[in-house]
């Protein structure tokens, strides 16, 4: 039986929603057949946080690993989908009881928000209390449905110092909508970036073809 994938990311698009104060994406022309040119080429300028991206721990530790330096092996493999539509924010008593797998991802009501919608400050995220029994259980990647796995404008942080100094990978921004809660294969590929906090990337989950 073969796997269908299913891109979970966010199309990057000009007037897309970024985090308050980040750049806009922008992508522009360099050069244009149509204009005589040999080859059509373009411009683009984005924040290493743009639409679907990871986080590495240097994002918020000083000494934490930068992207190149994180075992890509975390990014293929099976992943728990939890379905936690009507919270407002995901706390440690909203995780099931048994322990948890390395893959983590969550769905929530963020993913009806349409991929073109303005940003929200009022979407669902972790709060310290989960991300500390996320660690607690060995989970090495958690991925969330929004632009930030930390409630907007967490004073302390605390949700991302307590995932990234442990070395937890943060995949934000998966478009989770349609999928029911189990187990996936997951896929996600940030790009290449030497020296980076962070990087877009393109996230797929699989399922057997007939339905998910």
């Amino acid at each position: 039986m073969g796997i269908r994938w299913v891109d979970v990311s966010i199309p990057l698009q000009e007037g897309m929603a970024v985090w308050p104060g980040g750049p806009p994406f922008e992508f522009r022309p360099l050069s244009r057949i149509a204009q005589g040119e040999h080859a059509n080429t373009s411009l683009l300028r984005l924040s290493t946080h743009t639409g679907t991206h990871v986080d590495a721990p240097w994002h918020f530790e000083q000494t934490g690993n930068r992207l190149d330096e994180m075992d890509p092996a975390v990014y293929f493999g099976e992943a728990l989908l939890l379905d936690l539509p009507h919270v407002d924010q995901i706390t440690a008593a909203d995780l099931p009881e048994e322990p948890l797998p390395p893959r983590v991802l969550f769905k929530t009501r963020n993913s009806d928000y349409p991929a073109e919608a303005p940003f929200t400050e009022d979407f669902v995220a972790i709060e310290p209390d989960a991300a500390e029994r996320l660690v607690d259980d060995g989970v090495t990647l958690v991925g969330v449905d929004y632009l930030s796995v930390a409630p907007f404008e967490q004073p302390d942080g605390a949700t991302h110092h307590c995932l990234l100094s442990n070395n937890v990978l943060i995949v934000e921004g998966l478009r989770l909508k349609g999928f029911a809660a189990g187990t996936y294969p997951f896929v996600m590929l940030p790009l290449a970036l030497v020296g980076a906090d962070g990087a877009p990337c393109r996230a797929f989950i699989g399922y057997a073809e007939g339905g998910v």
